[in-house]
This record gives C-alpha cells, structure tokens and sequence, in this order.
C-alpha cells in the first residue's frame, strides 16, 4: 500500500506555522497527501500552505485556531466534517517562556494544559474512529524530553508532556492491533524559532538569526519522525535524547529531579 493508500487522503497537522510542524506538514504533502494547517496565525498559515502547495501540488486548508482555547476541538471538527482525514499530527506545544510556575499566573498553566493535553485528546478521540473503522491511519504526537523527569521553570510544560508521552503509549496499546500507527515522538532541543525567540530574550543568543547550541535541526527530527512512523509506541528523537532516557532510567525519580535541578542551574548559567 503506498503512504497516502494507508493514511490518506487528508492530514490534520496542529501547530502547523512552522517549526517542526510546518515542516512534518510538508513531508506528509510531499508523500501524497492534502494537507489541513491549524494554527493561531492565518496570514502565517497562508504562507505556509501557499508554499506546500507550489512545492508538492497538495491540496491545502488553513485553519486559524487557537489551541488554547476550549472550543478549538470544535472548531476544526466543524471545518473538517466533509474531508477524510487519515493521517493527525499533534505539533503545538512549545513553551515560550521557561519561567517559574508561581511568576507566571495560573492562566498560563491551564492555556498549557488545554493545548498539550485536551486538545491533542480530544481530536484523538475524533478522528480515530473513522481510521478504525477503515483499517488503516497514523496519529503522532510530539512531546519533549522535558516529560522524562520534573524541573524548574517547566513545571505545567514538563507535566503535560509527560501526559503527551503516556496518552501515545496507550493509545497505541488500544489501536496498533486495528491498523492504525500510532507514535509519541519524543524531542530534545531543537532549532525551532520558538527556542531562538526564547534564547535571544534571556540573553544565550545574540540574535534570532543564530543556531542554538547541540540543537537539532528541524530536518533531522523530520527524517526521524517519518523513517519511524510504524516504530510505537514510542520513538526518542536522536542519539542525545536515547542516551539521556537510557541514563534517567538508570536512576531513581528522585535522582533523577536533582539532576534536572543541577542541569537546569548550570544552562542558566548558576541563577
């Protein structure tokens, strides 16, 4: 079966306005599918979609959703009632601000729990029954690295990728056996924008122009994600990532959380 006979004929990519997401939307228009863009930004969007299409002749929708919000499931369920969907990518979820829990107000937290957790679940829970019922579908969800342990100045964000992380797990354990690849793609750091956004403003990168530090490129965590897809329920990206799930497994958890203490202080240079 070719790639867009088994997860097409549309895919869902959500946090699709660039980064990892834009790009992974791209891979999956460059394997035959049509693409659905959601994100916050529609002039951004527009942008992305008008370049997918030029570059693989996909069919593309954009849908300006913030996944913050709580109607946004229903929102793009709505937008989507007449398209097969067969493929779903769940993208979103960067943290653009790395500060501690009680500086930020508790807004901050629950927009993060919205977007990382509800949402990915709640459009899980839609569009996965129509691929049972054909057989056949892939649904990827991205997580972090920040999920394996607790750390400072990532308390929602760590927790909720740990939900990510453990939601695929089982999700897989009920759909694997039904045709339908599921996978929690779990990333380290990564050269997004939103990381050099973040890096610039605390004073680690003089510019936005500049490649963050043992970053991986976008490129090779979409070359990963893809040659991986059948590979759940589970798939750390790169050799930095597998060493480092190898070594927390090695500890206790509260090991663990004192190392992340002890890294986190020495990246943010001792503050």
């Amino acid at each position: 079966m070719t790639f867009a006979g088994k997860y097409g004929p549309w895919a869902l990519v959500a946090g699709a306005s660039d980064g990892v997401g834009a790009a992974f939307a791209e891979g999956l228009a460059e394997r035959g599918l049509n693409v659905v863009l959601v994100a916050r930004r529609q002039a951004v969007l527009d942008d992305v979609a008008a370049g997918i299409s030029s570059r693989t002749g996909a069919e593309t929708h954009t849908l300006a959703v913030d996944l913050t919000e709580q109607d946004a499931t229903s929102a793009i369920v709505g937008a989507t009632k007449d398209l097969e969907v067969g493929f779903l990518a769940c993208c979103a979820g960067a943290d653009p601000h790395f500060e501690p829990f009680l500086a930020q107000p508790i807004t901050a937290a629950e927009a993060m729990v919205q977007r990382n957790c509800m949402a990915p679940m709640q459009l899980c829970h839609h569009f996965a029954p129509a691929m049972v019922r054909r057989g056949s579908g892939g649904i990827v969800i991205f997580s972090s690295g920040a999920g394996f342990v607790g750390g400072p100045n990532m308390v929602a964000y760590g927790a909720t990728k740990a939900f990510d992380m453990v939601f695929a797990e089982a999700l897989w354990s009920e759909l694997h056996d039904k045709g339908i690849d599921v996978l929690g793609l779990v990333l380290g750091k990564t050269d997004t924008p939103a990381l050099r956004r973040l890096e610039h403003s605390r004073g680690q990168l003089g510019s936005e122009d500049e490649v963050p530090p043992d970053a991986a490129t976008v490129d090779e965590v979409i070359a990963e994600a893809f040659a991986n897809l059948t590979s759940g329920p589970t798939w750390m990206v790169g050799e930095q990532m597998r060493a480092a799930a190898q070594m927390f497994g090695s500890m206790t958890r509260n090991e663990a959380v004192r190392l992340m203490v002890q890294a986190s202080a020495a990246a943010m240079g001792g503050d």
